[in-house]
């Protein structure tokens, strides 16, 4: 696969990681701060790509939240569900060590869709990582859905969802983990299935099933076998990319238009030690 110049005088390059989704930008410095060509041409490539990897980077903490914040507003976690950093509470630290085990995310979902708005996206910074271990694997929704019949899209453009964070919640309060317990399950928020990105115009598929309960107006019951089809369809093995982490990787995806899946495949002795930050979204429709 070719590399791509991502624009005109833009100054980096954009190597498409596979046919599904995916793109690797070499010769761009994130500690740095991006003009707005270099932006603009950064926030194209992840409107074409979905999940972008930035190698061999070297950014402070300050310096991720500014590049987080050009997306959109930084915001810390809505249930407090992870640590932040002292200075800066809205970089949540995901750490696993001997004696500090990590909260599992080994589920395909996008992140915090029971929430009214959300997220646009979020920037992940490996820091530490377990060589060959602990991947993260990516879905196109986007695709997902061209993929579905013509009858099947034109029913799910008229469903909506619910989305409930009850599963977050479980896993926080009953395992074994160091994510930080939630007191409270909020209300469940309801989204169209088929939602339009406001950036691109175009649509996807907007269910998880780690956070979708229902299709509004049916049981989970009924609802379940659906939900379960439709993300077989999303992460069969020619929609998914997978991410080897290298160290000081970083990597920031498009929520709005992807599910992720973080494989489990390390023990509490491997050190794994990431930034996240977490860039605003708007209510989907």
């Amino acid at each position: 696969m070719a590399v791509q110049q991502a624009a005109a005088g833009a100054g980096f390059k954009v190597q498409p990681l596979c046919g599904a989704l995916g793109a690797e930008i070499s010769g761009l410095d994130l500690s740095k701060d991006l003009d707005d060509a270099t932006f603009a041409a950064v926030q194209q490539a992840f409107h074409d790509h979905i999940v972008l990897v930035f190698p061999d980077q070297e950014i402070a903490p300050a310096q991720q939240v500014a590049f987080t914040a050009r997306f959109g507003p930084v915001e810390e976690h809505p249930l407090r569900s992870r640590v932040g950093l002292p200075d800066h509470p809205e970089v949540l630290v995901m750490v696993n060590r001997p004696g500090e085990r990590a909260a599992r995310n080994d589920f395909w979902h996008s992140d915090i869709s029971f929430s009214e708005k959300p997220p646009l996206g979020s920037v992940l910074y490996g820091l530490e990582v377990p060589e060959g271990f602990g991947d993260t694997m990516f879905c196109n929704m986007e695709k997902a859905l061209q993929n579905l019949s013509p009858g099947m899209q034109s029913m799910l453009g008229g469903l909506t969802a619910l989305h409930s964070a009850e599963g977050l919640i479980r896993r926080n309060n009953e395992e074994e983990n160091n994510g930080l317990p939630i007191a409270d399950l909020p209300q469940p928020a309801e989204h169209p299935v088929v939602r339009t990105h406001p950036g691109t115009g175009r649509k996807s598929l907007f269910i998880n099933p780690w956070f979708t309960e229902s299709f509004a107006g049916m049981t989970a019951a009924e609802s379940r076998p659906l939900i379960d089809f439709l993300c077989a369809e999303a992460t069969k093995p020619e929609n998914v990319y997978r991410h080897r982490w290298r160290r000081h990787d970083v990597l920031m995806w498009d929520n709005r238009v992807a599910m992720h899946y973080a494989v489990r495949d390390y023990d509490e002795n491997a050190v794994r030690i990431m930034h996240r930050t977490t860039a605003a979204g708007d209510r989907p429709v």
